[in-house]
């Protein structure tokens, strides 16, 4: 018996949803969710690396789960 194949989520290039206000108790940014060191991070992160961070942005609901 063969494993069924499951498609990788497809997703955007990044959470950004050019509302960058960052709460200055929490270093997140309001409009994606994000913490500071993630958005500095975000273009050297691989996607295992990011993987993790869009899972808890769709679980805040700071972004859909499905693909935009």
């Amino acid at each position: 018996m063969t494993k069924a194949h499951t498609p990788a989520k497809v997703r955007p290039i990044s959470p950004c949803v050019q509302i960058c206000q960052i709460e200055s108790s929490t270093s997140v940014c309001e409009g994606c969710g994000r913490t500071l060191d993630e958005i500095a991070c975000w273009g050297a992160m691989t996607e295992a690396e990011k993987a993790p961070v869009w899972e808890r942005l769709e679980a805040e609901g700071y972004v859909s789960d499905s693909v935009r």
